[in-house]
């Protein structure tokens, strides 16, 4: 068809042949991977004797049995009010109006009325809620920053191996499964570089093609990880036939969410499972740079973490400071960053520091302890 059907979405002939599979296999549900408007969602289940379930009815249905945080509850729970709020309208015409003089309302506007009120009155809460989660976030958030930790999101297509390599980079022990939308809630561990460096990496959900406008507003608040990070690793199932199309996909989405201004490494993974298929780092000049690795086996897993502790300090100088006896405090702030490299005590009682640090960290650090940087040079 060039146009869906107005009433069916797919046309009657195609409808009889769905009915004559629903009665041959006993089945209980029909799913479309596709929007349905609320009537033609009625109108299939008339026609067809069963439930019917359109592609974000199912999404949401995944949604719920993956939450697993407060937080991730919440936000599985607005979108689904929110679905459900289109789908009031006329999902109570079985109650009969009654017709009557003035003043007189049906039972079927009365509960029409009444659920669309508490539905509404349950997605301002959870919004507030929400909220509050969000204002802790961006606190937890602040501190990263003013201890000068950069932030390297997780990205890509639902099942494509990111908690996995998560737990191998991190040493952590976050669920992941062969499964769609197996991590719903963003998860942040430490990722070592060495003794005095490293960043947080945040693990966040898998993107899916024609994600609908109503989940990614309810996953604001996860999505807000990837917003705030400093290098995103877009990971990709090397094994997956469209896998071009999901590379499209995913940067859709961070475009939508306005992440597409930050750096990116395409990271290929399940290479174990394509024979023939060696890790390795190709750098594109100019370009964005691409790993080849395994996730599951740890091949390729070295090679990623440098070239992640590279982009993070591709702006960082080595420099040598003369830090004063007074300035413990300074002295503390380069370790929390990782900028030490080595540091012996001089003559003065202060002492002598090789550092490698941004600019603009050290302006920052030397203006918070009043120090003037020419002087420590």
């Amino acid at each position: 068809r060039a146009l869906p059907d107005a009433r069916l979405f797919v046309g009657k002939g195609k409808v009889e042949e769905i009915k004559q599979q629903v009665d041959a296999r006993n089945a209980s549900l029909v799913v479309f991977n596709h929007e349905l408007s609320p009537s033609q969602e009625r109108n299939l289940e008339r026609e067809l004797g069963c439930r019917v379930l359109d592609r974000v009815g199912l999404i949401l249905d995944i949604f719920a049995q993956r939450a697993r945080s407060y937080e991730g509850m919440l936000q599985v729970e607005l979108a689904q009010l929110q679905h459900l709020s289109t789908r009031l309208v006329r999902g109570w015409s079985h109650l009969e109006r009654q017709k009557g003089g003035i003043g007189l309302r049906g039972p079927g506007e009365t509960q029409l009325e009444t659920d669309r009120r508490l539905i509404g009155k349950r997605i301002r809460t959870i919004n507030q809620r929400l909220e509050k989660v969000r204002r802790q976030r961006t606190q937890s958030g602040r501190l990263r920053r003013r201890r000068e930790k950069p932030v390297v999101s997780l990205v890509g297509y639902t099942n494509a191996g990111k908690s996995t390599l998560f737990n191998r980079l991190t040493a952590a022990d976050v669920f992941a499964a062969d499964k769609l939308f197996a991590t719903l809630d963003p998860t942040l561990r430490r990722l070592e570089f060495d003794q005095n460096n490293w960043a947080v990496l945040s693990d966040t959900v898998g993107f899916i093609r024609h994600i609908p406008h109503d989940l990614i507003r309810a996953f604001h608040a996860t999505l807000e990880e990837i917003q705030k990070a400093d290098l995103l690793l877009h990971v990709i199932d090397a094994t997956a036939e469209q896998r071009h199309a999901h590379i499209q996909q995913v940067d859709k989405v961070i475009a939508e969410i306005g992440a597409s201004d930050i750096p990116q490494v395409l990271v290929y993974n399940k290479i174990d499972m394509k024979p023939g298929v060696q890790a390795r780092v190709e750098a594109h000049n100019g370009g964005v740079p691409s790993v080849w690795l395994s996730a599951a086996t740890g091949e390729g897993i070295d090679a990623l973490k440098h070239l992640v502790f590279e982009m993070l300090n591709a702006g960082a100088r080595e420099q040598e400071l003369r830090v004063p006896a007074h300035a413990a405090g300074f002295r503390a702030g380069l370790f929390d960053c990782g900028a030490v490299r080595a540091e012996q005590v001089n003559d003065e009682g202060g002492w002598t520091m090789q550092i490698r640090i941004e600019p603009a960290s050290l302006t920052r650090l030397c203006r918070e302890h009043g120090l003037d940087p020419e002087r420590l040079h």
